[in-house]
């Protein structure tokens, strides 16, 4: 079997017609998992050829709206296509606390639309979902295992908002790490250490610097290009990609400053400043 990475989504709070939320599937044979689901997973997810009913797992990095906005589209979606209640229960994991809270609460708001679809169609069964929360600790754990794939998680620096994490899936092929949003921090280097691909939130600061003050308090709590390159070269990282893009590139010459500034730190290795749904296979 083979694993690979498909960013289901590029972008950031600001919609961007060509970029939906933010998202990556990882994929291992038949088994496919989904971290973060932004606005407009679900299509995203159709076009990178899922069938939504046999998404293996959901795995949520915190309890930002940009991250989380699309999972109610991804549970009713799921459900409306089910065409078997022997479909197995979707595990969302989750870190414990606000996540935890708020997905177990999304289809709240969505009971009587329920109600009237299963009235109409005689149907029985609800949305089925499990939230799986998880404490976050101060190391890397096992979070999620099916046979021999192992999914971990370690906390990152997204302050003030926490707990916030990022996630290491282990398969026979490798290992790929999910970042989530974070500062560069030592805490994301123990996450990725070893890996095949990371998958790396990346914001460029002197565009940012540039902003009238109070627009500048992005800079508390995402990564700075220049210090992703250091980072990964250090870690000696093979393939980088670049994700939840800020700001978002639009032109050559804007996605080059995002190249310039992470080889100009010292990486070297295969890079990518991704769009929706750009795919790599770990060994390839």
């Amino acid at each position: 079997m083979t694993t690979t990475v498909t960013i289901t989504g590029t972008g950031c709070p600001i919609p961007d017609p060509h970029r939906a939320g933010p998202g990556v599937l990882v994929r291992y044979g038949d088994l496919t998992l989904q971290f973060d689901v932004g606005r407009a997973t679900v299509p995203r997810l159709a076009a990178a050829d899922v069938w939504i009913p046999e998404l293996g797992a959901v795995f949520v990095t915190h309890h930002h709206s940009d991250h989380l906005t699309g999972l109610t589209d991804l549970l009713l979606t799921r459900w409306v296509m089910r065409r078997d209640t022997a479909t197995p229960t979707l595990p969302v994991i989750v870190p414990a606390g606000p996540a935890e809270q708020l997905v177990a609460s999304l289809l709240d708001p969505w009971r009587d639309d329920l109600a009237a679809r299963k009235a109409h169609t005689g149907r029985v069964d609800d949305p089925d979902y499990t939230v799986v929360p998880f404490a976050v600790t101060d190391t890397v754990t096992e979070v999620w295992r099916h046979d021999d794939v192992v999914v971990k998680a370690g906390p990152v620096r997204h302050q003030p908002l926490h707990p916030a994490v990022g996630y290491r899936v282990e398969t026979p092929d490798g290992v790929v790490a999910i970042t989530g949003d974070t500062l560069v921090c030592d805490e994301v280097g123990e996450l990725v250490r070893g890996a095949d691909v990371v998958v790396y939130e990346a914001m460029r600061f002197p565009p940012i610097e540039a902003l009238p003050e109070h627009r500048r308090f992005i800079l508390d709590y995402h990564a700075d290009t220049r210090l992703i390159g250091a980072q990964m070269a250090e870690l000696e990282i093979p393939t980088l990609m670049l994700t939840h893009l800020i700001p978002p590139p639009s032109t050559d010459a804007e996605r080059q400053a995002f190249v310039d500034d992470i080889r100009n730190a010292g990486y070297q290795g295969a890079l990518m400043v991704a769009d929706d749904l750009e795919t790599v296979q770990l060994g390839s």
